[in-house]
Order: C-alpha cells, then sequence, then structure tokens
C-alpha cells in the first residue's frame, strides 16, 4: 500500500471513531487497531493524535468547499438549490467525518480546526454574495447569510443522526429557509440587496 493510501486508511478510521465516541475517549491504539495497522506506524505517518484529528477534519471541509466551488446552470435560486444538494451529498459521503467536525468541535478546537470550519462558513457566503452581486454587504446581511450557514449544518447534522427530515426535501427546505431570512432582512435593511432572491422564484414544496 502507498504511503497516501496508508495515509488516508488512518484518517477515514479515525473519522469512523469520531463519529461514535467522544474524541478524547479515542486513542491511538484505537485507530491503529480499525485500521489495521500497528502504533509504531501510526507514528511513521502522524506525529500525534491531534495531527491526525486536523486532517480528518481538513478531508470533511475539502470535501464541502469543493463541492461550494462547483457551477451549475438556471436562475440564482436553481443554482443554491444545486449547492445545496451538493453539500447534502458531501455530507452524506463524509458521513462520520461531518458528524465529527460538528461534535467535536468544542472539543479538539484549536485555531488551526477552528480555521478550517469557518473557510467552508465563509466561502457559502461569499458564494451567494457573489450570485447578488454585493461587493459591501451590509453588517444585517452578513449576520443573515452567517446564521444561515447554522442552520444548515444543523440541520445536516440532525439529518445524519436521526434522518429526519427525509433527503428528498432537505435542499428545497433550506433554500426556503433562506429566502424567509432574507425577507426579514430587506424589511429591516432594504440596502442589503437581497431583493434577487425574493423575487426570482417562490419558495418551493419539492426539491425538483
Amino acid at each position: 500500500m502507498s504511503r497516501a493510501a496508508r495515509r488516508d486508511d488512518l484518517i477515514a478510521a479515525a473519522l469512523d471513531l469520531f463519529s461514535t465516541s467522544a474524541p478524547e475517549q479515542v486513542s491511538v491504539d484505537d485507530i491503529a487497531a480499525r485500521a489495521d495497522v500497528s502504533r509504531p506506524l501510526f507514528y511513521r505517518y502522524f506525529s500525534s493524535i491531534r495531527e491526525l484529528q486536523v486532517a480528518a477534519l481538513r478531508t470533511v471541509t475539502d470535501g464541502l468547499i469543493d463541492r461550494l466551488a462547483v457551477s451549475a446552470e438556471g436562475a440564482p435560486l436553481d443554482r443554491l438549490r444545486a449547492v445545496v444538494r451538493g453539500l447534502i451529498a458531501v455530507a452524506g459521503e463524509y458521513r462520520a467525518g461531518y458528524i465529527a467536525l460538528l461534535r467535536s468541535g468544542s472539543v479538539i478546537a484549536t485555531s488551526e480546526t477552528e480555521a478550517l470550519v469557518d473557510q467552508v462558513r465563509n466561502r457559502a457566503v461569499e458564494l451567494i454574495l457573489a450570485e447578488a452581486g454585493v461587493a459591501e454587504p451590509s453588517p444585517l446581511l452578513l449576520l443573515t447569510l452567517r446564521c444561515w450557514t447554522a442552520v444548515v449544518e444543523g440541520t445536516l447534522l440532525n439529518w445524519l443522526q436521526e434522518g429526519a427530515p427525509p433527503r428528498d426535501e432537505l435542499d428545497a427546505w433550506l433554500v426556503d429557509q433562506l429566502v424567509a431570512m432574507l425577507a426579514v432582512t430587506a424589511a429591516h435593511d432594504p440596502a442589503a440587496a437581497v431583493a434577487y432572491l425574493l423575487t426570482d422564484s417562490q419558495p418551493s414544496t419539492s426539491s425538483g
């Protein structure tokens, strides 16, 4: 097995364990056993379990950021729905990692891990602002978009852990949440320039 493949195996083992156990309860021995390698071999790839934790989180955030970079066709809301569907797909693909990312953040948080999570949030906000053509967003608009990213995170985490709401309802519901939040913001701050989302399409009832 190549060095890169072995390293990926260790990351996958860690993500699997972190999704069901608190990170502080997972030892190097646990990860080595799950990956079917020796403890000394683990240390050939990672200097500590902390280094592995950061690498595991980076795997998930890289996948989410890559999905945000994918362009789609259609009207603004259609493109946003496509992006949200992509995020749902990545969360499902990296189920263990996404759960670990959200559940363990407060336990293993460092400036580096917090920066990884913030990269995804910031990229999502940048994407929406770019679609709206807003170069200098108002404080209220920024707050609205950042709150929406928290809604997305919490919803996907609940979906992965509880199976609700159904996957085929997620993207439309999340986009409708953003439209509703932007409508409130526009009422308080017309300069937010969010009318493009509100007039482009009525809230949807399906993920179509």
